[in-house]
């Protein structure tokens, strides 16, 4: 726009010639200056106005648009996300197959302390260490009175210990809030659930992790928000998981063994209903990781996942099966035990030196023949024997959900000789953890396909590959059912249950020089119930029994474990839901006296 002069000179001189005011001129360029600039201004306030309501407008329409299909979806409850929170607090529950809670949360509180807030800080630390015997007076004071201006003091505390801190009155002593694991069983199942312990730590929140067992393999999924507190459900029976324990320390005090374990597992599902180690410990107060000794020495130690054992003559039933698989045998084909044997110019021993003279395949599991089992194992072959127990599990970790299970790495011959394959066959020369023995058994039990062990609830069959066929694994039942009923597992028998099992004694290896001791051995059975139609397999294992009772000391598992075993079922079968069978004989002379 041109800016017109308020007095253009031209017409300031044509009205002085004509006598008019030449003030009037400038007043009228004035007047017309300042329409235009009002008009100006009223253009650029409509248009901002035009703007500002076409907001508005767009603005109501997404509202009522978003408010109208709010209204018209169904409702949703909000997720928390885990980007949410600096320090995840909150952590699932476990619970059993039956729901019942093996681990939950407590809401507890930490104490702290300002020490520049302290009013009395000797005192202070007097009145503390009589409420927490544990802490150390000294170095209370010195911390109290010293540079530092934040200090923990106890990371969890009872609410009886919290009102005790309260009453000492001291503005420097703070509590904040916190979530703590809490294992409301106590020792029961401790193994299996492992412990947890604060990870990041906050003054108002601490991040609980899993420290071992299970809640340490599934710390990930129990710490996730998107599960929404859903509980980790288990295969674990909480009642029968007790019966196992109670049973198992039992045995092994009335032994004097040194530890014990036990495995019990749905031969179909692999659901593992028990899994057992002593000694043990209480979760809620996790002891520390020995620093030195062996770790078997220490109750943190699971022997069912993570000791690696000879379970001696238990491996005996996986060459009949094999024999009998491949064609080369039948349960009655009969084999010559007698002396000599020699292989790789090592002689093969009976226990106790005895001769069974001709065995068929059937006897030989049934007395434990050493030399029978050799023999099949040489006309099977390294070759086959050694891919039969890679196919059941024999050479890796079991792949269970328990951090553990990792170290239970099976021990195999450096150089699979003949001797190796002669010895393996009869349960020396490899060793590994009960959990492998008892899924080998299984594969036995549910007619010839693997299984793989596990500690989640599982619905229906979760059966493997084959690795056997139905007719071996069938002959291999029966024979373990006579090892029970005619053999070396005569105290496994319980009345309405049929089990069936194998017996296994192996000398243990010293830890230093080599060889074995002549008075210590692993003592193992493992068993199936019922043998006829199998639902559970169950392996018992024992550290260093010695049965006393009689004029000598026995420790072979006949005496030892086999009477455990069959205790344990006796209590475990009822809380399975098996009905016990008898054999009711000939019912054609009962005479019926009354109805």
């Amino acid at each position: 726009m041109t800016r017109t002069p308020l007095r253009p000179l031209a017409r300031i001189l044509d009205a002085r010639q004509k006598g008019e005011n030449p003030d009037a001129i400038e007043r009228e360029n004035l007047r017309i200056r300042h329409e235009q600039m009002r008009d100006k201004a009223r253009v650029r306030a409509e248009g901002r106005l035009l703007v500002l309501g076409a907001m508005f407008f767009f603005a109501f329409v997404t509202v009522g648009a978003r408010m109208g299909v709010l209204a018209s979806s169904e409702p949703e409850e909000p997720r928390a996300r885990a980007s949410g929170a600096s320090i995840i607090a909150s952590r699932a529950d476990i619970v059993d197959r039956r729901g019942r809670v093996l681990a939950t949360n407590m809401e507890t509180h930490s104490l702290y302390a300002h020490p520049h807030q302290m009013i009395e800080p000797e005192r202070t630390a007097e009145a503390l260490v009589g409420i927490f015997p544990d802490l150390d007076r000294e170095r209370l004071v010195k911390d109290f009175t010293g540079k530092r201006k934040f200090l923990w003091v106890k990371k969890k505390i009872s609410p009886e210990q919290m009102q005790a801190v309260h009453d000492i009155g001291e503005p420097g002593l703070l509590f904040g809030p916190r979530e703590m694991r809490l294992y409301p069983n106590g020792k029961l199942a401790a193994h299996i659930l492992g412990g947890a312990s604060f990870g990041r730590e906050g003054v108002h929140s601490a991040e609980v992790i899993g420290t071992a067992g299970l809640e340490k393999y599934f710390d990930d999924p129990l710490r996730d928000p998107a599960r929404e507190g859903a509980p980790l459900e288990l295969s674990i029976d909480l009642t029968v998981q007790a019966a196992t324990e109670r049973v198992l320390d039992a045995g092994m005090r009335l032994m004097n063994a040194r530890g014990a374990s036990s495995v019990l597992m749905d031969v179909k599902t692999g659901e593992v209903i028990s899994i057992a180690s002593l000694p043990d410990f209480d979760p809620n107060d996790r002891p520390r990781p020995p620093v030195e000794g062996s770790p078997s020495d220490s109750p943190l130690f699971n022997r069912a996942v993570q000791g690696v054992y000879e379970l001696g003559s238990t491996f005996k039933i996986f060459a009949a099966a094999q024999a009998v698989d491949l064609g080369l045998v039948s349960p009655d084909t009969v084999i010559d035990t007698k002396p000599p044997f020699k292989v790789g110019g090592h002689r093969i021993g009976e226990f106790h030196n005895k001769n069974y003279g001709e065995l068929s395949v059937e006897d030989i599991i049934v007395k434990s023949s050493n030399r029978g089992t050799g023999k099949l194992a040489l006309a099977i072959g390294t070759a086959r024997q050694k891919e039969f127990l890679e196919r059941l599990g024999f050479f890796q970790p079991v792949p269970f959900e328990m951090i553990e299970a990792k170290g239970g790495q099976p021990l195999l011959p450096a150089r699979w000789t003949d001797l190796s394959t002669v010895t393996i066959s009869y349960g020396h020369g490899i060793s590994t953890t009960p959990l492998h023995l008892a899924a080998g058994y299984a594969a036995i039990a549910n007619g010839g396909r693997s299984v793989r062990p596990t500690l989640l609830r599982q619905q229906g069959p979760q059966l493997g590959e084959r690795v056997m066929s139905e007719r071996a694994a069938n002959a291999a039942r029966i024979m373990l059912r006579k090892v029970v009923t005619e053999g070396t597992a005569s105290f496994g028998e319980v009345p309405g249950y049929r089990v069936g099992g194998k017996t296994g004694t192996a000398d243990k290896p010293k830890e230093r020089g080599g060889g074995y001791y002549k008075d210590k051995v692993i003592a193992t059975f493992a068993s199936i119930f019922p043998a006829d139609d199998p639902r559970y397999v169950l392996v018992v294992t024992l550290d260093e029994p010695v049965e006393t009772s009689g004029a000598k000391p026995r420790r072979t598992a006949g005496w030892t474990a086999v009477p455990v075993a069959a205790e344990m079922i006796g209590r475990i079968a009822p809380l399975l839901g098996l009905r016990p069978e008898y054999d009711m004989g000939d019912m054609a002379e009962v005479m019926l006296v009354s109805q």
